[in-house]
């Protein structure tokens, strides 16, 4: 029997409860997607980098704390070596409901049946575009075929769902709405469409030029019946069916469909660094307890950055980056 969750500890000053940690096990990325990484990253020495024994011991406490649901992210989680040890004894926790993945896919060909053997419920995959030329220009010479690859052995390797993540890029793949959707709708797989987000120093959003998620609705309209769906998987997507289709439409849209007065997410990089907000900078290190195996100090650290977390983030009014904080820093 899992033991009493705390859930007071990971309660938030409006009152929210964090019951979702994503979990950042590498900073590196075989990528360099021009929203999400500068073109010469420079990636962190490995003594800055929390063991996985490490991350293994600050996931328990914070299950026991109340958190039921773990996503692993990066950079790209896949290039982290041995990360299926990770998996296996994340996936066994007491208390744990659900441990999902966030990749690429470049890897995923020949990892997705073993992922899902290992206690892996559900994997997203990143799929901005359907066009090698244009894949390859906006990851910076990434191989499409790999990636589609990737997602056809996921959607045969039986995880309880497989997604797909656009991020909308004005000028870049608004002329791809509909493709997307169709080539999800071909295997079965959900496709959740993401407002691009000002953060790191990559000089391309501006509020000007944004796609939003109405934008997007109106798009597979065109093609589609919609209705809006009561499914939700614990994260910010908002979701709607598509009519004869057994794949569903998400939109994320933290400009126009803020979904901050619902927040239950924490992000924990693989530095330690626990971040309360993904559109804020502050944070609070849980590298040192982690290190001394401190369960009391690492519940108290948590709730600092609880207590630190704000009511919203600034994405609305910030169409430049204020979050210094690259995407691939903390998985998103």
């Amino acid at each position: 029997m899992a033991p009493a969750a705390d859930t007071a500890a990971l309660r938030d000053s409006c009152g929210r409860t964090a019951t979702y940690l994503r979990l950042s096990v590498t900073d590196r990325c075989d990528l360099r997607c021009q929203y999400c990484l500068p073109a010469r990253p420079n990636f962190l020495p490995k003594d800055e980098i929390l063991s996985l024994e490490e991350m293994l011991f600050i996931a328990e406490e914070f299950v026991k704390l109340g958190i039921r649901k773990i996503r692993v992210t990066g950079g790209e989680p896949l290039v982290c070596r041995n990360v299926s040890w990770l998996l296996e004894r994340l996936a066994a926790l007491d208390g744990l409901r659900e441990l999902v993945l966030t990749t690429n896919g470049t890897r995923l060909a020949g990892q997705a049946e073993q992922l899902r053997k290992m206690g892996v419920k559900r994997v997203n995959i990143s799929l901005d575009t359907l066009r090698p030329a244009r894949f390859a220009e906006l990851t910076r010479n990434g191989d499409l075929a790999k990636v589609l690859a990737g997602i056809d052995a996921a959607c045969t390797a039986g995880f309880d769902a497989v997604r797909l993540n656009a991020v909308l890029m004005a000028g870049f793949n608004h002329d791809e709405i509909l493709d997307l959707i169709d080539f999800a709708c071909a295997r079965g797989a959900d496709i959740a469409f993401i407002e691009e987000m000002p953060m790191g120093d990559i000089g391309r959003r501006k509020d000007k030029d944004a796609l939003t998620a109405d934008g997007v609705l109106a798009a597979a309209a065109e093609r589609y019946e919609l209705q809006p769906s009561a499914h939700a998987t614990g994260g910010p997507a908002r979701y709607y069916e598509l009519a004869g289709q057994k794949s569903r439409l998400g939109v994320i849209a933290p400009y126009t469909r803020n979904f901050c007065a619902d927040c239950n997410r924490l992000r924990l990089t693989c530095t330690g660094d626990l971040h309360p907000c993904l559109g804020h900078m502050g944070k609070v290190a849980l590298a040192g307890a982690a290190r001394e195996r401190d369960a009391a100090k690492l519940a108290a650290l948590a709730a600092v950055a609880l207590a630190a977390k704000p009511e919203g983030h600034e994405f609305a009014s910030a169409p430049e980056a204020r979050v210094m904080r690259y995407m691939a820093t903390t998985g998103g």
